[in-house]
């Protein structure tokens, strides 16, 4: 019996809808992950993005455990000498809450061109309202 594997012809795509209001950053981020990457489907095929589109709501109001709120630094640089910027978590809270978010979904992706695609599936909303009611997204719960 030959081993299935996924075509992107045959890979259907569905919408999840995740509310992140009181969830910890760090399990949202993981089954959002989970499901952009498709590894809850039976056709599930590391190649191939057989993963679906998720709308992360409430990104703002998400928790973080013990003191990572002050002690969890955010790099980036600007790519000249001593450009290096750093933040805490709550000053990136308060100055881009989404960024949080898809911070810590974009870590838990594959480090490849297959990643990027699979990163560009995800939405992440600070408030409650999406623009993708369109998509009739099926809610997702998050433990």
């Amino acid at each position: 019996m030959p081993t299935y594997v996924a075509t992107p012809a045959s890979v259907t795509s569905r919408w999840h809808l995740i509310d992140a209001e009181g969830k910890v950053l760090g399990r949202v981020a993981s089954h959002a992950a989970r499901l952009l990457q498709g590894k809850h489907k039976a056709t599930y095929t590391p190649f191939i993005d057989t993963g679906d589109h998720v709308v992360i709501i409430n990104a703002a109001s998400v928790k973080l455990t013990g003191r990572k709120e002050d002690q969890k630094l955010y790099r980036r640089h600007s790519g000249y000498s001593g450009g290096l910027r750093e933040e805490s978590a709550k000053v990136v809270r308060q100055r881009q809450p989404v960024r949080l978010m898809e911070e810590a979904v974009r870590g838990m992706l594959p480090k490849s061109k297959l990643g990027d695609a699979m990163f560009r599936k995800v939405k992440v909303y600070a408030g409650a309202t999406h623009p993708h009611q369109a998509q009739q997204p099926t809610q997702f719960e998050v433990a």
